[in-house]
């Protein structure tokens, strides 16, 4: 019964600030973003809420933007009400533009084994569902082969005591997140999930030296 209890408390605190609570114009889709260089690539990946994988990735040097969004499924342009019922296939994912002279695909891949919990099939603590996967989604042979080395590498090095469950799947299309999901941590420090889940996370991964200080820390 404490269990149900605290998984209620927890949704409250994560979805009574979406539902039915928002401005009408917050359910358009993010803001233009900047565009690619040369010297730019993406990466996509699912770790659970992309509220939080937003955060830790906002937040690590070489990283140029990051967009929250919908990925891994078959619904075309998505909602995030949508993704929440499962039946999209959709899963919370987010964008990573990067700097290639900075920091490279593996490296990014070393900070999302760190961000989340690779080894829990469709969850991410309370955050329960197909669409909270671990869930690398590549642009082309190079990427899925760096992603399949690199996660043979973490159960090589066993650093998770259980085995890693996270898919490896070729990009079908990238969907941004409505725009009050973008940059939600830094615009909304004081709601309670950002107080009990985002920044506990934050705060250990930088104590860890796996990402720096961000806008506001």
């Amino acid at each position: 019964m404490r269990k149900e209890v605290y998984f209620a408390i927890f949704t409250i605190l994560k979805v009574g600030v979406l539902v039915g609570f928002q401005p009408i114009e917050n359910y358009k889709r993010g803001d233009p973003k900047k565009e690619m260089t040369l010297n730019n690539d993406k990466a996509i990946f699912g770790g659970g809420c992309f509220w939080c994988m937003e955060a830790v990735f906002n937040r690590v040097e070489g990283v140029v933007e990051v967009e929250s969004g919908y990925a891994g499924g078959e619904t075309n342009n998505p909602t995030y009400r949508e993704v929440c019922t499962g039946e999209t296939g959709h899963a919370e994912v987010i964008q990573v533009i990067y700097d290639k002279n900075q920091i490279s695909y593996g490296e990014l891949l070393d900070v999302f084994w760190q961000a989340h919990d690779p080894t829990t099939l469709n969850r991410q603590g309370q955050d329960i569902g197909t669409q909270y996967r671990s869930i690398i989604l590549v642009q082309d042979d190079e990427q899925k082969s760096i992603a399949d080395s690199s996660k043979k590498m973490v159960g090589i090095k066993g650093e998770f005591k259980d085995a890693v469950v996270t898919e490896i799947e070729l990009l079908k299309e990238f969907y941004p997140a409505e725009k009050y999901h973008q940059d939600y941590f830094r615009d909304n420090r004081s709601a309670g999930y950002c107080r009990l889940v985002i920044s506990p996370k934050i705060k250990k991964l930088q104590k860890k030296e796996i990402i720096g200080e961000g806008e506001g820390d």
